[in-house]
């Protein structure tokens, strides 16, 4: 790891942003390198991971997190971790009183915790590919599980047991790095963390002092803070408590970057008409709150809208995905993620967060808007001109905000990011005297390339590039959720596998990202003002104003969002319809 770096905390706040969460960690920790003597690769691990050192002196490497959720949200996992177990022995403690023991049966866990058990208890994993491996201390923890698992090649499968994300969690966090809401449910009816206004009153008394000490810890460890980044559930109370903690971290730490991240799952199982009222209500308080506190504010859903009646969930050409699963949909939203948080996590080249958000977040359009190809189509053995030229129509990303494409509309600014074309090429390599097929075969870099093919759609927006060759390292336990047109790193195959032969595992994809700043995401915040605004609250979801915000605070947020849709309106468009006009 290098000796200067500009450090980031992460902050997790509710279940479905630990999910996502979760598999962003385990692709972190799987290109995250140990060796002190190797030389660095092109993305900087200790911007996101802190070294400390265990009671018997071993070396470890753990997350910059704090990770927020509801009781009964753990299942295995100990809020304190074990990498720093300090608990004494039993058997050394005397009482001469007496005792009642309560015994409760632990929750059982899936083959993968059971494999990485055995790594921690110094075992080996036993398969006929595994060579025999030493035995592993608190330093090694997650090289071995590099190691082995991605040697075993294990398919790991999941989706029947998975029920809360620390069930596919492959590294230690730090004992600080957990916080549980005690006095609401992760499971039942009763006791449900379902409205901004509870969200919002959570952040007091223990769960705020808490949060507090979790912070300074982090952050009087840190030589050259650059920011936050936020991950925060959108559709449920957790929205409130983000803007809260976003307003916190704001209030404190204003010179630094907020990024934040609205995730919201496809689905939610036992929704009913009401509850998906709520998660549109929560929606659209979280969205306008969270954009005032952060630097910038970013949905991410494959969800097809934040509304009562969404369209069809994002279609991926190259994935197989179920929607309704919580833990299929937060790895296609964690590999996005990946791409689009690359700017900032550079060894060279990196651009700050502040200077991210300022590019994008102009003129008071704190929301952006994400895109993404995943995986980015390209065939093995070919160049970037050759997979760009094949996607002349429409560029090859989809919707990760839930807001269309902007089409012909303005863009006030973008980045891009192309992550994971290693050992392809980036320019053509014609023979001399060869007429280039397309413009983009004549170019001579892969920036030139990547923006030509891009200006081809917005001739004159602001656009930022960057490429990192290095891909997502896809290890257990992520989802096999590729098509067989894949190969194993990734590419398109020229011959796809005989019928019925097993597809080759993907231990890694090249991802394509975009964050959008556009007169579309006027649309979309005027479409969301909308549906909140026609809405008598008082009379079909009284419950929601119980405990906040108040009528008149409601009515006001609502103004504001009007006005935040107003600021995306490009003043040189003309608008069809009196009705548009109005609203947007």
């Amino acid at each position: 790891m290098s000796n200067f770096c500009r450090e980031i905390i992460t902050l997790q706040l509710g279940h479905y942003s630990n999910f996502v969460g979760t598999h962003w960690w385990n692709l972190q920790d799987a290109s995250l390198s140990y060796d002190p003597d190797s030389s660095p690769g092109e993305i900087q691990s200790d911007v996101l991971f802190r070294e400390g050192q265990t009671l018997g002196g071993h070396v470890t490497h753990t997350p910059r997190l704090i990770a927020i959720d509801l009781k009964g949200s753990l299942r295995t996992l100990r809020q304190e971790g074990s990498l720093y177990d300090a608990r004494e022995d039993a058997s050394a403690v005397t009482w001469e009183g007496s005792f009642m023991m309560h015994e409760e049966t632990p929750a059982e866990k899936n083959p993968f915790l059971e494999d990485l058990d055995r790594l921690d208890r110094g075992e080996t994993l036993a398969e006929a590919a595994l060579y025999s491996q030493p035995q592993r201390s608190a330093a090694t923890v997650s090289v071995d599980v590099n190691s082995q698992l991605a040697r075993l090649q294990k398919s790991y499968r999941l989706e029947g047991s998975v029920r809360v994300w620390s069930d596919f969690l492959r590294l230690h966090l730090h004992p600080r790095s957990i916080s549980v809401i005690h006095q609401y449910n992760h499971d039942g009816e009763a006791h449900r963390l379902e409205a901004f206004g509870q969200g919002e009153a959570v952040l007091q008394g223990p769960v705020l002092e808490q949060l507090e000490d979790k912070l300074h810890f982090f952050v009087e460890e840190c030589d050259y803070l650059q920011g936050f980044q936020v991950l925060c559930d959108l559709a449920n109370g957790f929205a409130g408590l983000g803007s809260k903690v976003t307003e916190m971290l704001q209030d404190s730490y204003g010179g630094r970057g907020i990024l934040t991240w609205g995730l919201a799952p496809v689905s939610h199982p036992d929704s009913t008409p009401m509850k998906e009222l709520y998660h549109m209500l929560n929606c659209t308080l979280g969205t306008l709150s969270m954009a005032s506190n952060s630097s910038f504010f970013c949905p991410l859903t494959l969800r097809g809208g934040l509304g009562r009646r969404p369209s069809a969930p994002a279609a991926f050409p190259y994935l197989n995905y179920d929607p309704s699963l919580w833990y299929h949909s937060s790895s296609v939203l964690a590999l996005a993620l990946d791409a689009l948080t690359l700017p900032y996590r550079l060894q060279k080249d990196s651009v700050p967060m502040w200077q991210l958000a300022d590019s994008l977040a102009v003129s008071g359009r704190k929301v952006v808007a994400a895109y993404g190809a995943v995986p980015f189509p390209m065939m093995q053995d070919s160049s970037l001109p050759d997979a760009l030229s094949a996607c002349t129509e429409a560029l090859p990303w989809r919707p990760l905000s839930a807001c269309p494409e902007p089409g012909d509309r303005r863009l006030y600014g973008q980045w891009a990011t192309l992550k994971g074309y290693e050992g392809q090429k980036l320019t053509s390599s014609l023979a001399p005297g060869t007429q280039p097929p397309t413009p983009l075969h004549s170019l001579r870099n892969g920036e030139d390339v990547l923006e030509s093919y891009i200006r081809s759609f917005y001739p004159t927006s602001p656009l930022a590039l960057q490429l990192v060759s290095a891909p997502s390292k896809l290890t257990p336990p992520f989802p096999r959720i590729f098509t067989q047109s894949l190969g194993a790193q990734g590419f398109l195959q020229s011959q796809p596998p005989p019928r019925g032969s097993p597809a080759p595992a993907v231990s890694s994809a090249p991802i394509m990202a975009s964050l959008q700043s556009s007169t579309a995401l006027g649309s979309w915040l005027a479409d969301m003002h909308r549906g909140a605004s026609t809405l008598d609250i008082c009379r079909v979801a009284p419950s929601f104003l119980s405990q906040g915000p108040e009528m008149a605070d409601y009515k006001e947020a609502l103004e504001e969002l009007r006005l935040l849709a107003r600021c995306y309106r490009d003043d040189s468009m003309i608008h069809s319809s009196s009705e548009e006009s109005d609203d947007y």
